[in-house]
């Protein structure tokens, strides 16, 4: 029954603002405090104000929390709820936390400052408050010593990752005396309301995540060395093609800063003891060089790159050669182990190619998984019990779409064993017991659920709480009733079907409108509802455009024309079939991707969610329904009060220029979501769940089929004039070129239902054709060919 309305942050430094920002994200009222500042700024001076003025003693906290309220990427889902947080300083405003649920510490990195804050916290909190320490790794049980018997009950470390709103680890550390239901209240609110994979963690140094990710780093810096690889070449081989984050390793070192990356190595070099490998924490020598030159990364504009402008202006990011520590023009990394998993997007079937390949690649992973699966195997049981807790730590943590554990399964348990050994390491005894027990993987799945292997029982247990999460991987293998090249379609149980795309960037071309259309037609046929959902990386990233480009190439407009006919069927179907269709988008989401959304009877969104009706950027039109759709909801705000020029207007906005959501609570702004219909899941494994669950609670409800609108008011020419002055008035002022003037005004076109003389209500098949005739149009002109050829080329570049 414990509830959170009100939490307090002690520390307004870069985390503690940050972690106040996800707090009010989450809906929370949040007290963030800080230290009163020792003396005047040269600003305060002149201003004539004393230490006793209230915008001087709050000067620090409120310094911090303008700097996180303009850092990118963005805090706030939305600006406005920075209106949830209330600054003070320790002085003035401590007793405030009197009336707060949760007190979150998270000042500096220091025993005795820490300690201290608690003295006083402990005079002001009410009995059964939280008390949370963000420290990363002090020992808990050091900072709760000579505190009351209330205080420990209800104290532990929750350690958030940066930036909070986007990492979605929370490491929950017990300390002695910790009540368990308070352990198991903040892993349930943190997986709930902040939308986190909480872990919990043991009370050893770095616990689990930072003890595993900076022993990756480190041991790869000793292997840089060995192996004479470069800088560039290390990124290229430890970034995604390992299903890794872009920022791989070295780039990573200089986005977090080198100091605090050295801070941990060197805490865990002096402070562990029964560590096989801790010598790998000592600082290569290069490394104590580039600490010494305070070449630190991007907070000293310098690290293992530098960013430079060249004589011509241009700017140019050199690397850092580690042998000579110069910086030099990057070179170009190719190994023929990459060359062959270029086609290969299933990381399960990359990576043994990866570990295979005879080149310089292979030995760099054959060392560098031999020394992470050593270490990771070393650790439990002293960081960890169980294999998964550490898997879900490094996923959630640091962005790995595998964790060890799992991408030793990927490569044969037994068989990597072998080429460890040849490596001159070896797996932890229990490993081997592992093996000779008959178990020949750290994980399996039966009936839809995952097991895990369970050290002490030497058998295979339930990873618990999976009854919470719909995990599509665990049951494709066995639900799936239909599929083809471009969709899966699953049966999620209690008679609700999920339509699972799988192409590239889940792009939308015919295979996934037919797999959409049969899934439709099987629900119709024997279930209650559907699911338009995935778990890749991102919702959908649009039409295939590579397929648009190609058929306006050879000018076969007959084609385009029967597949956007295709497209615009298959999403009023999305909207008027007989069972009700929930769509579940989280990140991008955009083009296509958003205009099914827009479709839906109830959406589900991610609170990560990146969508918009993009097209214009590429010289088209929404030509799948979606200009039609912002041409019905514009229609309807008429009849709710707006004015019908500025409502035009806004909605002409979202598309002419492209918006797109930074959050789910923009999506609504853009006016893309629906306030009161649609949901938003804060976490993202829950979201097949909560969607499903809406599925249920509309067919329980006595889900209708909606009507084929015919009703939508459209204001003809009276809009239209609008549209033209203003497409006019941009050209000549220079601000947008010939063809954009041309596709503003067919989107004006559509939105206001052509050049009718007055106001009419017309229908949306109406609307829909004029939707097409449009975007054929623009599909034959030049710029608009031009421009998709432009971004084709560009993702070729990336991908590459």
């Amino acid at each position: 029954m414990r509830k959170i309305n009100k939490v307090a942050v002690l520390g307004s430094g870069i985390m503690g603002s940050r972690i106040a920002c996800h707090f009010a994200n989450a809906g929370v009222s949040v007290l963030l405090l800080d230290i009163c500042p020792a003396e005047l700024s040269p600003e305060e001076t002149a201003a004539g104000l004393s230490l006793n003025d209230p915008a001087v003693r709050n000067r620090i906290v409120n310094k911090a929390f303008e700097a996180t309220l303009k850092a990118n990427p963005a805090a706030l889902y939305r600006k406005s709820y920075a209106s949830r947080i209330r600054t003070g300083n320790f002085e003035d405003h401590f007793h405030e936390i009197a009336d707060c649920d949760w007190i979150l510490e998270a000042v500096v990195e220091r025993l005795d400052v820490k300690k201290s804050v608690f003295e006083k916290v402990e005079r002001y909190r009410k009995a059964g408050a939280l008390v949370t320490t963000n420290t990363s790794g002090i020992p808990v049980q050091l900072m709760e010593e000579g505190r009351s018997d209330d205080f420990r009950k209800h104290f532990c470390g929750t350690h958030f990752f940066n930036p909070p709103r986007y990492l979605r680890l929370l490491e929950i550390i017990p300390g002695k005396q910790t009540d368990p239901d308070v352990l198991r209240f903040l892993e349930h609110y943190g997986d709930l309301f902040l939308g986190k994979t909480t872990v919990r963690c043991k009370d050893t140094p770095a616990f689990i995540a930072n003890r595993i990710g900076i022993f990756g780093i480190m041991y790869l810096f000793h292997l840089v060395e060995k192996l004479g690889l470069t800088v560039e070449e290390v990124d290229k081989l430890s970034g995604p093609v390992l299903g890794r984050p872009k920022s791989a390793t070295f780039r990573t070192c200089d986005v977090v800063g080198l100091d605090t990356l050295v801070h941990v190595a060197n805490g865990l070099s002096a402070g562990l003891k029964d560590d096989s490998l801790k010598d790998y924490f000592k600082l290569p020598a290069y490394v104590s060089r580039m600490v010494e030159n305070k070449w630190l990364g991007d907070k000293t504009k310098q690290g293992f790159y530098k960013k430079v402008k060249g004589e011509d202006g241009k700017s140019e990011i050199l690397a850092l050669d580690l042998g000579s520590l110069e910086y030099r023009p990057q070179k170009k990394s190719r190994f023929a182990t990459l060359e062959q998993t270029k086609n290969i997007d299933d990381l399960a079937l990359r990576m043994p190619v990866l570990l295979a390949g005879k080149d310089q690649a292979g030995a760099f992973y054959r060392a560098t998984f031999s020394g992470l699966f050593r270490y990771v195997s070393e650790r439990i049981p002293e960081i960890a019990d169980e294999v998964y807790r550490i898997d879900a730590a490094m996923e959630a943590g640091f962005g790995w779409e595998k964790g060890p554990f799992e991408s030793w399964d990927l490569l044969g348990v037994e068989g990597f064993c072998q080429v460890m050994e040849k490596e001159g390491m070896k797996a932890a005894p229990w490993v081997y017991e592992m093996l000779a027990a008959g178990c020949p993987a750290f994980y399996k799945t039966e009936n839809g659920k995952k097991y895990y292997y369970d050290i002490p029982s030497k058998s295979y247990r339930l990873i618990p709480g999976q009854d919470a999460y719909v995990i599509l991987p665990t049951i494709r293998s066995s639900k799936t009733v239909w599929s083809n090249s471009g969709c899966n379609i699953i049966d999620l149980g209690d008679d609700v079907l999920c339509c699972e795309f799988k192409t590239k960037m889940n792009t939308i071309g015919g295979e996934v409108v037919q797999g959409v259309n049969k899934a439709i037609d099987l629900a119709e046929a024997g279930f209650r509802g559907l699911v338009i959902g995935n778990e890749g990386a991102n919702f959908s990233a649009g039409a295939n455009l590579a397929m648009v480009f190609m058929m306006a190439i050879e000018q076969e407009w007959d084609e385009i024309d029967m597949a956007i006919r295709m497209f615009q069927r298959m999403n009023m179907r999305v909207r008027y079939s007989s069972i009700p269709v929930v769509v579940a988008p989280f990140g991008l989401s955009l083009g296509g991707g958003c205009e099914m959304t827009l479709h839906a009877d109830k959406v589900q969104a991610h609170a990560e969610l990146y969508t918009g009706m993009v097209e214009f950027g590429v010289g088209l039109i929404p030509g799948g329904g979606g200009t039609k759709e912002f041409a019905l909801r514009l229609s309807d705000s008429f009849r709710d009060g707006d004015i019908e020029i500025n409502a035009l207007r806004e909605r002409f906005l979202t598309i002419g220029q492209a918006k797109v959501s930074t959050s789910a609570a923009e999506a609504y702004d853009l006016g893309i979501l629906r306030p009161g219909l649609d949901e938003v899941s804060l976490n993202k494994t829950r979201l097949l769940a909560d969607a499903k669950k809406a599925v249920l609670e509309l067919s329980e409800a006595g889900y209708t089929a909606p009507q084929v609108r015919k009703d939508i008011r459209v204001l003809g020419k009276s809009g239209l004039g609008i549209v033209w002055v203003g497409a006019n008035s941009m050209l000549s002022g220079h601000y947008i070129s010939e063809h954009d003037q041309l596709i503003s005004q067919k989107l004006g076109y559509i939105l206001c239902g052509g050049d009718l003389s007055a106001p009419t209500l017309v229908s949306e098949q109406y609307l829909l054709d004029l939707e097409r005739e449009a975007f054929l149009s623009l599909c034959g002109e030049k710029k608009t060919l031009e421009r998709i050829q432009s971004i084709l080329n560009t993702g070729k570049a990336l991908r590459n």
